[in-house]
């Protein structure tokens, strides 16, 4: 890859990994509902397991589009079911104890496994993927291309997750009332849903 191609691939994923999709709107609830600390395996599940299915991605698994009919459609009815239930269950969270050093055990974040398995229904992941891999995967050197692109995500992962999370937090902090809490997730909760139309149009 040439520099130009490297600073171009940077932008990209950094601005696509930072702006409002299904996984940052997931992560700053987590961060208001359950703090940093607590939304670390979520962080994690995101910044590794997304690069890993664009790892997949690159090397042929988005094929199977092309080999099985109907298993696009049947992905995003299967995306947007689980995100109307992922919308659900952040609206009717309740918030932990307001001192988010000191919370009690009202509900969970999502486990590592549970982020990184919802990369493969998130929509916007896959528009990520497809886009990254069509664009800056050149046919001469294929995996090593790849590979960069991987590499390119996983650290614009860990700025974007970090962000989002730190960003709840805040929010849980300036706000401090359980009712605008409970607002602030049902607010989440209805944007979430909002990402599914994209997929849906």
């Amino acid at each position: 890859m040439t520099f130009e191609i490297i600073s171009a691939l940077a932008i990209f994923t950094l601005v696509s990994s930072l702006t409002p999709g299904p996984n940052n709107i997931m992560l700053m609830a987590s961060g208001m509902n359950y703090g940093v600390v607590r939304s670390v395996p979520h962080m994690l599940g995101i910044g590794i397991g997304f690069p890993m299915m664009v790892l997949l991605v690159g090397l042929g698994v988005s094929q199977i589009f092309e080999v099985i009919p109907y298993s696009y459609t049947s992905l995003k009815i299967l995306c947007a079911i689980y995100l109307v239930y992922l919308a659900w269950q952040i609206a009717t969270a309740a918030p932990a104890d307001l001192d988010i050093a000191h919370t009690t055990d009202n509900g969970k974040p999502l486990t590592f496994l549970q982020a990184a398995s919802f990369q493969w229904v998130n929509p916007k992941a896959w528009t990520m993927a497809l886009t990254a891999i069509s664009l800056y995967t050149p046919p001469e050197r294929p995996f090593y291309s790849i590979v960069t692109v991987v590499l390119a995500f996983m650290l614009s992962a860990t700025v974007s997750t970090s962000f989002w999370t730190v960003l709840g937090q805040q929010i849980r902090r300036l706000i401090g009332d359980p009712y605008k809490l409970r607002i602030f997730n049902i607010a989440c909760a209805v944007l979430l849903v909002t990402s599914l139309l994209p997929i849906l149009s």
